[in-house]
């Protein structure tokens, strides 16, 4: 698939025919396809920003799973052998650096949804280090592009937030996301304790 609907992710003001970038953090900003290499770093991400957002969430057992080599290696298994055509994972690179990830594809599971019509992000971070840099947005933007250019009968988008997670609901309320009435207990502990999450839709 093209990757040219990303390049507005990339900023490279050139003046008077100049090669130099625009200083700043946002100078070689930029979203791409994920490959299986970038598997420890998204995985070090994701371990990173759940280990944070989860603490007092999750059972101390159950954190203490949640390392970037395990999550690295799932990662580059579904990369290597991903569940379909329409099943993408996209990174946010600083220069190099991968500080952001967003996994997307088709909504097959979703009760209540039209499937055929409907994309879903089934997960996606940025580094607690690289926020504030529009990261989050570029992601989100690419992933919805990504998906449109997949199925040209995609209507909507859904995702899935814990509902106590302010700063992700309002990040996606204000991308315009709207929660759609469902919402589910995820079992987080041996214990048998609950969290609780809210499925957000947005038109596209």
């Amino acid at each position: 698939m093209s990757e040219h609907h990303h390049e507005h992710t990339h900023h490279h003001p050139h003046e008077g025919g100049s090669a130099a970038a625009a200083p700043g953090p946002l100078a070689d900003a930029s979203v791409r396809t994920a490959r299986p290499s970038d598997a420890p770093a998204v995985g070090l991400v994701q371990a990173t920003v759940y280990q944070a957002e989860l603490t007092g969430v999750l059972a101390p057992e159950l954190l203490e799973e949640l390392t970037g080599p395990r999550f690295a290696a799932v990662w580059r298994r579904s990369l290597e052998r991903p569940p379909s055509t329409r099943h993408r994972l996209l990174v946010a690179c600083a220069g190099p650096q991968v500080v952001g990830y967003v996994a997307l594809g088709p909504a097959e599971e979703e009760p209540g949804v039209d499937a055929e019509r409907t994309g879903m992000v089934y997960d996606g971070a940025v580094h607690p280090d690289a926020r504030g840099a529009g990261h989050g947005s570029r992601l989100l933007n690419a992933a919805v592009d990504t998906l449109r250019a997949g199925n040209d009968q995609l209507e909507a988008v859904t995702t899935w937030v814990r509902a106590d997670a302010e700063t992700s609901l309002a990040f996606l309320q204000a991308a315009g996301f709207a929660p759609d009435g469902a919402w589910r207990d995820r079992v987080v502990g041996e214990d048998g304790r609950t969290t609780r999450e809210v499925r957000l839709v947005a038109e596209v």
